[in-house]
Order: structure tokens, then C-alpha cells, then sequence
């Protein structure tokens, strides 16, 4: 039986084949290795934060192969990259994460697939213990196998949770399909991250400039996934769901009233399934990344949902925050203990993370 010790070995092994790559597997920058800077250590009212950034991304060109695939050679950051920008940005631990790219895969090739990214993933975690965590892969396409997926990947290799996209070939999270997944994340108490994917239903209407299948889409992805599993029961039927929606939970955060308002006024549209409170008490039973951008934008994130439910990400390597420890530190209104839990302590809890 392989086990989570078989993948443990030296940092040179680990990182092969290994490309820090960003949400959509291309066009990070790539750098000739530089001397590692002293790491910058994180300060809350004295007290030394353990930083975690939930929301990071890496990929492995061998696994992509197998979908014929491939990583641009200019895109590759490698190890010694990697760890540099983490101490610069004062970032301690990284919770890696692969976009899924394997939905359309038959399930024999999904299951080689998805063995060989998670393999993989536990082996570069092991050699790097302090600094790496990660998401396991998951063939969501497949619900069954992917509850005996993620209990492998858990149990076995050691990895926190998993990280799957926004919605499976057109299909909502919260269809029924869906299930023996969710079931199997709530036993086993772990994070499921959902970073959402280009959308194709969205591509006639957002093409065009300003990459607005990224930029709009992206989000919107996401608020359309958590307002069916709000709206649709997922949530009651697994009340002990832990999900962290990426990019702070899209547009739904931001306009979650309406979502109550509408169940006011319209309750025939909200009568098919029964929840059990309204929209926007669900809210704070999710969890959600602090990329937000502006310090007006995440207070307003931590009026909405609390800030113990809110978890630090930098979409790494993707250039867009280089500034996610400060985006924390240097947020007015926050208190010391807000601070210290969206930088590290609240991840560090959901990913068993020790201090």
C-alpha cells in the first residue's frame, strides 16, 4: 500500500517536473534563481503570525501530457523561485492547488491522471514540510471515484482537502450527482478550495477586451456555484461542509441582500427545497480568500461574513497581489485578533497546520 512516507525525499527530487504555474497554465514570468532573501516574519501586535495563503497554484507538465497538454517552457517558476517570493512577501506556508483541466478525461484516464498529480503533490510537500501543503485532485466528473480519491489522498498521502472548479462540465456542485462527493469531505472534516474556471456558457458575451471571461467570469462562476448550494440544500444536507470559495466568494458577498430580499418577495421561488435559514446566513458558514483588492472591498468582506471566515490567498504566481500580507496588515478597522486570524491562524486550523 503507498503511503505517505514512500513519496518523502530530497527537495531536488520533489521539485522535478514540478511548474508554479497560474489560473490559467501559462504567462507567469520566469527567473534565473537568486540568492533567497531573509524571510520577512509577520508581526501582529507583537506577536509572530504563522502566514498561510490558501489560494496558490502549481501544475505538472508529465500529468498534463496525459490530456495532451502542455506548459509553455517560459511559464516554469521553479523551486527556488518559488521560496523567494514566499519569504519576500512574508509568506510561511503555501497551500498548492491545481485548476482542473481533467473534467472531459475517461475515467481510466482520470484515475492515472489524478494518482499521478496527487502522488506528486504529497511528494513535494513532504520534502518541504514547512513550507507546502496542498489540495488534492479530484475527478469530479466521477463522483464516486472522487470520494475514493480524496479519501486516498487524505488518509494516505497526507494532503489537506481538495480543490475542484466552479462547476463539471456544465453541471452545478449542488446537483444530486454530486452527493457521495460532499459526503465523504464532510466525514472526513477537510477544505474543499473551489476556484472557478473559464465558463464556456459565459464566452459570447464576454469576449472582447479586458479578458472579461477572467475578469467577470471568474467571479461570477463562483457566485453562481454558491448560491445553488445554498438555494438547492447542498448546505443543509452537509452542514459540516468546509468549502473556501476563491477570489472572496465572487459577487455574492457583495450582494448577498438581495438574495434574502428575494426570498421575501417571491417565496414561491424559493419554496422547491426548504432551507433552513435565510441566503445570507449561509454566508458564514463558508469560507472565502482575501482577494479583494481594496481595503474598502475586504472590510466590507468582513461585515458580510465575519472575519474568521476569511482566509488569505495571493493567486500565485499570477501577478495579481504581490501585497497580501499588507493588504491584511495595513486594512483600517481590523482588530489584532482579525488580523492574526485571516493571516494564518483560521487556515492554519482547517489545513492542520501546526503553530
Amino acid at each position: 500500500m503507498t503511503t505517505r512516507r514512500d513519496f518523502i525525499g530530497g527537495m531536488t527530487g520533489a521539485m522535478a517536473g514540478v511548474a508554479f504555474i497560474g489560473c490559467e497554465l501559462m504567462n507567469s514570468t520566469h527567473a534565473h534563481a537568486q540568492p533567497a532573501p531573509r524571510r520577512r516574519e509577520v508581526v501582529v501586535n507583537g506577536h509572530r503570525v504563522k502566514t498561510v495563503d490558501v489560494h496558490a497554484h502549481c501544475a505538472f507538465p508529465d500529468a498534463m501530457a496525459l490530456m495532451g497538454l502542455k506548459v509553455n517552457p517560459e511559464a516554469l517558476v521553479m523551486g527556488a523561485e518559488r521560496i523567494k517570493a514566499m519569504d519576500e512577501q512574508g509568506i510561511d506556508v503555501e497551500a498548492l492547488s491545481i485548476n482542473a483541466f481533467w473534467y472531459k478525461a475517461d475515467r481510466d484516464l482520470a484515475r492515472q491522471l489524478i494518482k499521478l498529480q496527487n502522488e506528486k503533490l504529497a511528494a513535494l510537500c513532504a520534502a518541504q514540510p514547512d513550507r507546502f501543503v496542498a489540495f488534492a485532485s479530484v475527478a469530479l466528473q466521477y463522483p464516486d471515484l472522487a470520494a475514493e480519491q480524496l479519501d486516498d489522498a487524505v488518509k494516505k498521502l497526507g494532503l489537506r482537502g481538495a480543490a475542484i472548479g466552479g462547476s463539471v462540465n456544465g453541471e452545478e456542485l449542488a446537483d444530486p450527482k454530486f452527493h457521495p462527493f460532499w459526503a465523504k469531505a464532510e466525514e472526513l472534516g477537510c477544505l474543499v478550495f473551489i476556484h472557478p474556471q473559464a465558463n464556456p456558457d459565459f464566452e459570447k458575451r464576454l469576449k472582447g477586451n479586458g479578458g472579461l471571461i477572467n475578469v467577470i467570469g471568474n467571479p461570477l462562476e463562483t457566485t453562481i456555484a454558491l448560491s445553488h448550494m445554498i438555494y438547492e440544500g447542498t448546505l443543509d444536507r452537509f452542514p459540516g461542509l468546509k468549502i473556501c470559495a476563491a477570489h472572496g466568494g465572487g459577487y455574492l458577498p457583495s450582494y448577498a441582500a438581495r438574495s434574502d430580499a428575494g426570498c421575501t418577495t417571491f417565496p414561491e421561488r424559493c419554496s422547491a427545497v426548504q432551507i433552513k435559514k435565510k441566503p445570507t446566513e449561509y454566508l458564514r458558514q463558508l469560507y472565502f480568500d482575501s482577494i479583494v483588492f481594496t481595503s474598502q472591498a475586504l472590510r466590507h468582506l468582513v461585515t458580510e461574513v465575519g472575519a474568521s471566515q476569511i482566509v488569505m490567498g495571493t493567486d500565485y504566481p499570477f501577478p495579481w497581489t504581490k501585497t497580501s500580507v499588507d493588504h491584511i496588515l495595513n486594512t483600517p478597522g481590523l482588530s489584532d485578533a482579525d488580523r492574526a486570524a485571516m493571516l494564518g491562524d483560521t487556515a492554519a486550523k482547517l489545513l492542520g497546520i501546526k503553530s
